[in-house]
């Protein structure tokens, strides 16, 4: 497998604290990889500096092939990078439609934006009945969806999603990680970051975990679902 995102040895501090020391990770084309650990672990900093909303102080970031360190946050958005943040971060004053359509911003093809929305909703048919609903009245999973769908608008090579089940009633979970199930089958590439690992280590197909800003554990998900160091520090037993 090819891969597609190749992250070495990759170190970021801010406001004096080492958050990421020194973090290599890849992701294939078409793979679902997961990024798991305990709060502070540095997870959320890790997709921040994908992203480009967060500079290290060292180490590299290949996306496609290509060094992502003087590429800024909006030009990684166009070249298929897609960053769903942690806490949803949905426009609250705007439609669920126009939330849609912000994600498409960086696009052109209006007849091939109106079709990705027809998309949006047969994938998330919450968000067709609540089109025309501010998002800022929705429930917490409804705002997930938007983010997704919204991320969705820019036509992804690789989505990254920050704790998506946060927050959410178990039911709304399940759905939420079916979908990312049905992204994945669809060929987008996925780096999920979930302090549900049990859920994390079920949907993807390798995983890392992340401890005090290092990688201490990389293998397939279904080996770090049965290693008993995993097992007693994420998945309570």
């Amino acid at each position: 497998m090819r891969a597609l995102l190749q992250v070495n040895d990759l170190k970021v501090s801010y406001g004096g604290i080492q958050a990421l020391k020194g973090i290599s990770l890849e992701v294939g084309e078409g793979e679902l990889v997961a990024l798991i650990g305990s709060n502070g672990a540095g997870k959320t900093t890790a997709l921040k500096t994908l992203a480009g909303l967060l500079h290290p102080v060292s180490g590299s970031i290949h996306y496609r092939g290509s060094d992502l360190a003087r590429v800024p946050a909006h030009q990684r958005v166009c070249d298929g990078l897609a960053l769903v943040p942690e806490g949803r971060g949905v426009f609250a004053r705007l439609t669920v439609a126009e939330n849609l359509q912000m994600g498409a911003y960086t696009r052109r093809d209006t007849a091939e934006i109106a079709a990705d929305l027809d998309r949006m909703y047969t994938i998330f048919p919450r968000l067709a009945e609540r089109r025309e609903q501010l998002a800022g009245t929705l429930s917490g999973g409804e705002q997930q969806m938007v983010a997704m769908a919204r991320a969705l608008m820019s036509r992804p090579k690789l989505l990254m999603l920050d704790e998506p089940s946060m927050g959410l009633a178990p039911l709304m979970v399940a759905k939420i990680f079916e979908t990312v199930r049905d992204i994945a089958a669809q060929g987008v590439s996925i780096l999920l970051v979930e302090q549900n690992a049990k859920l994390a280590l079920q949907v993807a197909q390798r995983g890392y975990v992340l401890e005090s800003g290092k990688i201490t554990l990389a293998d397939a998900a279904t080996t770090l679902l049965g290693s008993d160091e995993v097992r007693r520090a994420y998945l309570g037993g």
